[in-house]
């Protein structure tokens, strides 16, 4: 006679009671009486659900995700301590870079439009190649006391402004090169002077912060 039996095998010592029972499937096996021999054979571990597969992932996850954070807010706390100096330096470049092109024949695109401005401004009395020297000197000297700042950066400023006023000036001397015929818009060479109003407004702010400090320095001086 053949006999079934199923018997739950009990966690060993130590196992987390929650942990599910490990059953066992009984096989008949054939003897000759009641008492005959029962095989047992082990049912295969229960795998592990996804939702618990990504919670043991998670922690890996939001530790990249917190040093992304932390590495971004160190750059913006960079960038804003050095916020000054890093538009002046940039702006410092760009007109080194517009006055030595000026130096080159033919190597600048607005060479002949600031020519031609600056032969109206005065007067035809000076030659175009004194002209195209002297902006190019001028430029590159302004570019060179934003880069290096310090005692030369007050005097460069004002430098920047007073070539700023000439630069805007040729939108009233060329309206023929600077604005289209019948149209408020801009020529390519107006929008090559009207995109000036950038550099104006970070000039505006590294002067700002520039003054700003220097009356403070004063301040701190002082006695009360």
């Amino acid at each position: 006679m053949r006999s079934y039996t199923a018997e739950p095998s009990l966690p060993p010592p130590g196992a987390t009671p929650h942990a599910r029972p490990h059953l066992s499937i009984a096989t008949p096996v054939s003897g000759s009486g009641p008492d005959s021999t029962v095989a047992s054979v082990p049912r295969a571990p229960v795998p592990v659900p996804a939702p618990e597969r990504a919670a043991a992932a998670a922690p890996t996850t939001a530790t990249a995700m917190t040093a992304g954070a932390q590495a971004l807010n160190r750059l913006a706390a960079y960038v804003n301590a050095h916020s000054h100096a890093l538009l002046r330096v940039t702006v410092g470049i760009v007109f080194f870079g517009f006055g030595v092109l000026k130096l080159f024949p033919s190597a600048s695109p607005a060479e002949q439009l600031a020519v031609d401005a600056a032969t109206k401004m005065t007067l035809g009395l000076v030659p175009e190649t004194v002209l195209l020297l002297s902006l190019a000197a001028l430029e590159t000297a302004i570019g060179i006391g934003l880069i290096v700042g310090r005692r030369l950066l007050r005097p460069a400023l004002v430098a920047f402004f007073l070539h700023m006023g000439g630069v805007f000036s040729t939108l009233l001397l060329l309206p023929d090169a600077m604005w289209q015929p019948h149209s408020p818009a801009p020529t390519m060479e107006g929008q090559y002077v009207v995109k000036n109003v950038v550099l104006v407004a970070v000039c505006l702010v590294v002067a700002a912060h520039e003054w700003g400090r220097g009356d403070r320095s004063g301040a701190g001086n002082g006695t009360g």
